[in-house]
């Protein structure tokens, strides 16, 4: 458990105030803003620790230009006092970040920063964090998201995990297995032992519980998985093949895809609370791929009805099929993003894989990323980052991009991954 206090003003906040510090990602093409990280005080190497993944996660984001800590003038020795602004506007430092660490009687760790405004000369945010030392990272990640906040407007997205396919041995005879991590690829943790093959994994709105597809049975079937306790449940026992599971945003239902013996592949949602079924596309094609808008009003598909898959929506109920997507080539993959105004596909076209995204009208098509073999998008909580997987190097391997497409991250990981999913913010 994480416990948060806000910390009061110093008397620098009584100065005459100016319009502070702040970055507007809303513009075409941003241009990272300088911010000095120090490292916290005391904790020994867990300040520095600390102040690292901070500036990490900041400049992973492609809005943040950390400056080195080789420039910097003034020595903090307090992160309390007033920092000497002069020192800062000489080396460009447009923010700057201050903090400390140290343990409490009582076993656990504090931690706490400061954000300034060296220009404006003015604290801007600062909070008190009380946690045990498992969860020191996530203090971190949590620090790095309220700097985020306070100087973009927007959520942060470092507090998060990912879940994904962890891939090992032979190219014709992989180890497939259940796998979570932080964002940053720290934390790699194995959900499952690789005796079967395992596919799609997707979080629940509540952060604990994942559903997935496996093998396990001789045939795709889908499964619920409580991350903590490892408990695990089938999802409904049906004829034929259960594949391409999402939980409704609410998590009270998943939403899939089942095949039947004549061939053809369309959509059903199911209550986990009553195990009812209902069917939301019935056609002679192959429907597949769903992902709930973020109100539960609607539902993203593919489907080939129209000779090639392409991307449809329709209502919760299956009501008002319409196609949206019209350019060339095979869409799949279609992932509604958690703002609610934008779609995420893979596009293959003449022997390309892209990433990109389009308006919910299907209007406003962008490419972010292309190249060989890369699919499967999923949306960090903000809806401003995208996770992917790309083969190369003779595995897939974890990226992430921007909304911009400008910043293309690798997400590091011991063996090869695909299958990316992002959670919610943590609680």
């Amino acid at each position: 458990m994480i416990v948060a206090m806000a910390l009061g003003m110093t008397a620098a906040a009584t100065l005459p105030a100016r319009a502070l510090v702040e970055l507007n990602v809303n513009k075409g093409n941003v241009e990272p803003l300088p911010i000095a990280i120090t490292d916290f005080q005391g904790g020994d190497a867990l300040g520095a620790e600390i102040s690292g993944i901070v500036s990490a996660d900041l400049k992973r984001s492609g809005l943040f230009a950390p400056i080195d800590k080789s420039a910097f003038i003034e020595k903090i020795s307090s992160p309390d006092a007033t920092p000497r602004f002069e020192d800062w506007k000489v080396i460009n430092a447009q923010a700057l970040v201050t903090g400390s660490v140290s343990k409490e009687a009582d076993g656990r760790v504090r931690a706490q920063y400061r954000l300034w405004d060296t220009f404006a000369g003015q604290q801007m945010s600062g909070e008190q964090f009380f946690a045990n030392d498992a969860n020191t990272r996530r203090v971190a990640h949590i620090i790095a998201d309220a700097i985020y906040e306070r100087l973009t407007g927007e959520k942060g997205y470092f507090d998060t995990r990912v879940v994904f396919i962890d891939e090992s041995g032979a190219k014709n005879a992989r180890k497939k297995r259940l796998a979570i991590m932080d964002q940053d690829g720290a934390n790699i943790r194995y959900l499952s032992d690789g005796r079967s093959i395992v596919l799609t994994p997707r979080f629940s709105p509540n952060r604990q519980e994942i559903t997935y597809m496996s093998y396990e049975s001789g045939q795709p079937k889908v499964y619920l998985l409580q991350i903590e306790t490892g408990q695990r449940e089938l999802v409904g026992d049906f004829p034929g093949m259960t594949f391409a599971p999402r939980f409704s945003p609410d998590g009270q239902k998943v939403i899939m895809s089942l095949l039947r013996d004549d061939g053809n592949s369309n959509i059903f949602a199911m209550d986990l609370r009553s195990r009812s079924t209902t069917r939301l596309t019935n056609s002679t094609a192959i429907d597949t791929s769903p992902s709930y808008s973020p109100d539960g009003s609607k539902v993203v598909f593919t489907s080939d009805r129209g000779g090639r898959a392409q991307i449809y929506v329709m209502g919760a109920d299956g009501s008002g099929q319409t196609r949206i997507s019209f350019g060339d080539g095979v869409y799949s993959t279609p992932v509604w993003s958690p703002r609610g105004d934008l779609i995420a596909f893979t596009k293959q076209t003449a022997g390309e894989f892209q990433i990109g995204v389009m308006r919910v009208d299907g209007s406003g098509e962008r490419i972010l990323s292309t190249g060989f073999q890369q699919e499967g998008p999923t949306w960090a909580p903000n809806g401003r980052v995208l996770m992917f997987f790309r083969d190369s190097a003779g595995g897939p391997k974890l990226v992430s991009v921007d909304l911009t497409g400008r910043n293309e991250q690798s997400i590091p990981t011991s063996n090869f991954a695909s299958d990316p999913a992002w959670s919610p913010l943590l609680e």
